[in-house]
Formats: C-alpha cells, sequence, structure tokens
C-alpha cells in the first residue's frame, strides 16, 4: 500500500509557497492539519458535489479552508477555531491570499456559539474536522444548517489506526475519544436521514449524504 501511496503523490502538483509554508509550520509546532493524500481526495470530491457555501467547524491554521477556496473559485466558506493562536495564525495566512475574501473565520467555540454568522444561512456541504470524541455533538448542531441533498465531511475517522484496536490496546489517554469516535461512525452508518460511506484514504473520510 504504501508503494501505491508514494506513486499517487508523485503525481500531485507541486503546491504553491503559501500552501507549503503552512505544511512546514504545521509540522513544526504539530498543528493537526489533512495529510497531502486526504486533501487531494477530499478536494476531488468537493469539485464533483461543487458546492456554493461550506461551512467548516475546526479551522486550525486555516489550511483547508485556503485550499478549498483556491480549488472552488465561487465557493464561500464559513469556519470556526477555538484555538487563539491557532485563529490568529489562520487570519494571517487567509489575510496572504486572495482567495482569502471568500473566508470568514470566526474564534469561537463550536458547541457554544450561536453566531448570527453561522446560523442565518444554510450549506451545501459541513465539514468537521475538530475534536474527535465531539463529532457526534457537532453534527446534532449542525446538521439543520445543511440543505436537503447536501453532504457532511469528517476528517481523521481512522485516527492513526486507533480504530482498528481492540479497546485495551489503544493508550487509555485516547480510549474514551476512540470509543466516541466509533459509536458515531456506527450510528452514523445507522442514521436514515443520510447516507453514508468510509473513504480509506488519508486518515479515514467519512461522508454522509442528506436525503
Amino acid at each position: 500500500m504504501e508503494d501505491y501511496l508514494r506513486y499517487i503523490e508523485s503525481l500531485q502538483k507541486k503546491e504553491d509557497a503559501l500552501f507549503s509554508r503552512m505544511e512546514y509550520y504545521a509540522e513544526e509546532y504539530r498543528v493537526p492539519i489533512m495529510d497531502r493524500l486526504g486533501i487531494e481526495t477530499f478536494l476531488g470530491l468537493l469539485c464533483i458535489q461543487q458546492p456554493k457555501s461550506i461551512l467548516e467547524i475546526g479551522s486550525a491554521i486555516g489550511y483547508s479552508a485556503l485550499r478549498i477556496a483556491t480549488a472552488l473559485k465561487d465557493t464561500t466558506i464559513v469556519t470556526i477555531e477555538r484555538d487563539s493562536d491557532r485563529f490568529s495564525k489562520a487570519v494571517e495566512y487567509i489575510g496572504e491570499s486572495d482567495a482569502g475574501s471568500r473566508i470568514v473565520i470566526l474564534e469561537a467555540d463550536a458547541l457554544e456559539t450561536e453566531a448570527e454568522e453561522i446560523f442565518s444561512r444554510q450549506y451545501d456541504a459541513l465539514f468537521i474536522d475538530a475534536a474527535k470524541g465531539q463529532y457526534k455533538r457537532f453534527f446534532e448542531k449542525y446538521e439543520p444548517t445543511v440543505k436537503s441533498g447536501g453532504v457532511i465531511y469528517c476528517d481523521n475517522m481512522f485516527m492513526h489506526g486507533m480504530v482498528l484496536l481492540e479497546d485495551g490496546e489503544v493508550p487509555k489517554r485516547n480510549r474514551t475519544m476512540i470509543r466516541k469516535l466509533k459509536e458515531f461512525t456506527q450510528w452514523m452508518y445507522a442514521h436514515p436521514g443520510f447516507e453514508t460511506s468510509l473513504l480509506p484514504v488519508g486518515d479515514g473520510i467519512l461522508i454522509a449524504v442528506k436525503r
């Protein structure tokens, strides 16, 4: 499998200087962003869907939001980040890009905010990429903002392979999170309002189409 991944990565076009700097910063300061294969697959799915509006839970340093805005020229993005340092860095990076004019970034706790900038509209897509143990809560709060026929995407569904382990094999500090992530995945597959699938690319991308 690693040989296939290296082959795919060799085919991907080189990123521009801004994205390279963001990737370097994320690696140096251990900021979680989507890996190359994951983000390229995600962007491919979005290019097929062609959403005009996207809500993102978990901006981090703005990497995925900027990648989306750059790839989809007619798409607007509202993104939420609660960590002040990451929010400030995201604002800095977004301000460097022409595509940043289509991104609205808010500093807020996604589980607490009722900001009008978020809830005054409906979205074609929702991207959840924040605290993994809270995915169900994020889903329940923000699913009503997604239009019928819209798509909810969730990243890190494999959590670096930990979902494949037995409970006792998972490091103690991660056990509750992994249990909740597994429960969320099973719950989504049984959800009558969504057609759900899980792609084994990157760190696992869940795709749920709203009926």
